[in-house]
């Protein structure tokens, strides 16, 4: 490969991550009228969410290996046909049991954003590859900053169906343009599915730097689940009473955290992953610690809202920053396994992600505010204590873990 990537890709592949891992998040601020409208009953409304992820989890696992196998650019097109049936079976559902199958199959499909990204390091020279990976994840966080919003918005004006049925002519349409634009990309030695599945097991025991950055973003991704969980509805909460157009306004705003991605992958590029993983765990931890000083006054709800909205930029920073520190790092570990590191390592920080969410709402409901946001802080605490040992390692002995290659 003599050519880099050109910036035209770049901006396709972002788009195209953006587009596609949106369908993950359309559903999280449409659980009331959806389950309204399909029947089900309030105790399983959070069916919605869960299995959408829990159908990208076993696409992670088993689908983008395959990345590793079959020509990429077939294998991209295909799944998101796959996505687009499965968001029109979204839209025009009317019973509970047909959404959730349709949720299911959403999340196992839109699983082709995480073999792009790993197409894009096989487009990019090793030079520039964090850079080039820091773009593409911005349009991948961009995607889940922006569904969020996006979907209250059309709701609001429209009707749920029409979220999920625009949704599905978008991803038709990204999968022609995709089909022109991706050059082929055949994996240089493909092996059998079942090695290839029986080879994951084998990579996660293998490969330190995979198991350690996995548990960094596993730290800062139940942080940002837990978040995103517990803040919306604080903020239709009698403490700010904002409506579903003022919770829509304010993830939009969250969306600048997204900068800090490019700013990550220059670091990595120049060899400052160490530090710069730091960084983004603390601010993951900074991020909740704000709003408890916020005041609690009616009289200062805009005071808190402002601190509150500083928070959401500032965790987003951290959480894109580290994911393409992240990926940048398992990147460096071999063409060849590409595709199944990937998988594993976000199906690994989805863990952390689903026991964020879930620990935040019980929490929440149970304890409060201010007891979420301790929790929240706790999550990329701890994985900056184990970043510690990392640091002591690195400066305590000549055999550091290079995570730069």
């Amino acid at each position: 490969m003599n050519k880099d990537i050109s910036k035209g890709m770049v901006w396709l592949l972002a788009i195209a991550c953006g587009l596609i891992v949106a369908n993950l998040y359309y559903a999280q601020t449409l659980v009331g009228p959806i389950s309204a409208a399909t029947g089900l009953s309030p105790q399983a409304a959070g069916l919605i969410v869960t299995l959408t992820q829990a159908g990208y989890t076993v696409g992670l696992l088993f689908v983008v290996p395959l990345g590793d196998l079959l020509e990429n650019r077939k294998l991209v097109v295909g799944a998101l046909l796959f996505t687009a049936v499965a968001l029109a079976a979204a839209a025009t559902s009317t019973s509970a049991w047909t959404f959730l199958a349709a949720a299911l199959a959403i999340g196992l499909g839109s699983v082709a954003a995480q073999v792009l990204v790993p197409f894009a390091a096989h487009l990019s020279h090793e030079a520039t590859r964090g850079q080039t990976v820091g773009k593409v994840v911005s349009g991948l966080l961009m995607g889940i900053m922006l569904a969020r919003p996006v979907a209250s918005l059309v709701a609001d004006a429209s009707s749920w169906h029409v979220v999920f049925g625009g949704a599905a002519v978008a991803i038709v349409a990204l999968a022609a343009v995709l089909r022109r634009k991706l050059p082929e990309r055949v994996p240089a030695s493909p092996v059998p599915y079942t090695k290839l599945m029986a080879s994951l097991w084998h990579l996660f025991l293998s490969q330190p730097v995979l198991r350690r950055r996995a548990a960094y973003h596993a730290g800062l991704f139940g942080a940002f689940s837990l978040f995103w969980t517990v803040t919306p509805m604080m903020l239709a909460s009698p403490a700010f009473h904002l409506s579903q157009t003022g919770v829509a306004v304010f993830a939009l705003v969250g969306m600048a955290g997204a900068v800090a991605s490019p700013i990550a992958g220059k670091l990595a590029d120049a060899g400052h992953t160490l530090m710069a993983t730091a960084a983004a765990l603390a601010l993951g931890v900074v991020s909740f610690l704000l709003p408890l000083l916020a005041p609690d006054s009616p009289a200062m709800r805009n005071a808190a809202l402002a601190i509150l909205t500083v928070a959401s930029i500032v965790l987003d920073m951290g959480v894109a920053a580290n994911l393409v520190l992240g990926q940048r790092a398992i990147f460096s570990l071999g063409a060849e396994v590409r595709s199944r590191l990937n998988g594993l390592y976000f199906a690994l920080f989805f863990a952390g992600g689903a026991l964020g969410s879930a620990v935040g709402g019980w929490i929440y409901a149970s304890y409060g505010w201010h007891a979420a946001l301790l929790a929240g802080a706790a999550f990329p605490a701890l994985a900056l204590l184990y970043w510690m040992s990392e640091y002591l390692a690195s400066h305590g002995s000549a055999s550091s873990i290079d995570y730069t290659m």
